[in-house]
């Protein structure tokens, strides 16, 4: 990754910490994952809220991103939401800070309500081409996945096991782009993290559970991963301060309030 600029996603800072003296100040990048890049966002300004002294810049580009930041000094910290972590983190320190079910999504017109595991499987293999095969309309599906190094996809595909993407998929690299290419094609599926789900898509059942927060805290619902914060070792004290209050009551509670299940 030397040498390469990692994609800014989002973060607008204001104009109070845009001053003169923002020279002062010390700077923290986050970067990773963007399915918790907008609750990441929320909690950094929090934190700048709570200390002046600290400028933290938020970044996306995906799990595999952020762990190769983390380990390569890009960031100081790595965001990735994986059920596993690769072999290359384990040098650095990582702690879980948030669980983050995957939730499916159709397009509001679609009429079905569940799908089965084996159903879900078949239609991202392409083995399931078309909504009438599974008791829908007589129409084409659309299947919308993440890009290859998306921890949401990943963790899909870890926890499904067994799927090979069907070739004809249509790939985006957030879990916003996702929902807006469900939003706007009637026949279409795809899946992105339970926080970002509104009114412009239809979650799905799996297997006869949803993607709520009470439905994954008590087991029901199998798409959950964890989202893991990741530092190099003895990272410095202001780096220490915000995995610290990601993982304060305040933090958590932010957590909560904005849609995922919080660590503790």
């Amino acid at each position: 990754m030397s040498g390469k600029r990692l994609p800014v996603i989002s973060f607008v800072l204001s104009a109070a910490l845009l001053a003169g003296c923002a020279r002062n100040r010390i700077s923290v990048t986050m970067a990773g994952s963007t399915a918790f890049l907008p609750f990441a966002e929320q909690l950094a300004e929090q934190f700048m809220n709570e200390h002046p002294d600290i400028a933290v810049t938020v970044q996306g580009g995906g799990s595999a991103v952020g762990i190769q930041a983390a380990l390569s000094g890009a960031a100081q910290i790595g965001m990735a939401d994986l059920v596993e972590l690769p072999p290359d983190a384990a040098s650095l320190e990582t702690v879980v800070v948030a669980r983050d079910g995957i939730a499916l999504v159709v397009n509001p017109a679609n009429g079905l309500d569940n799908l089965t595991s084996d159903q879900l499987r078949g239609i991202f293999n392409g083995e399931i081409r078309n909504w009438r095969e599974i008791g829908g309309t007589d129409a084409r599906i659309t299947v919308v996945s993440r890009e290859a190094g998306s921890g949401t996809r990943t963790s899909f595909e870890q926890i499904l096991t067994g799927v090979n993407l069907t070739p004809d998929s249509i790939v985006q690299d957030s879990n916003g782009t996702v929902r807006e290419t469900v939003a706007q094609d009637p026949n279409a599926i795809g899946y992105l993290s339970h926080g970002l789900v509104n009114e412009k898509v239809k979650q799905v059942m799996l297997d006869g559970a949803m993607a709520t927060t009470d439905e994954i805290m008590a087991g029901r619902y199998k798409l959950v991963r964890p989202v893991f914060l990741l530092t190099r070792k003895d990272p410095g004290p202001a780096v220490a301060a915000l995995v610290e209050y990601v993982l304060s009551p305040e933090g958590q509670q932010s957590i909560r309030a904005n849609g995922l299940i919080p660590a503790r």
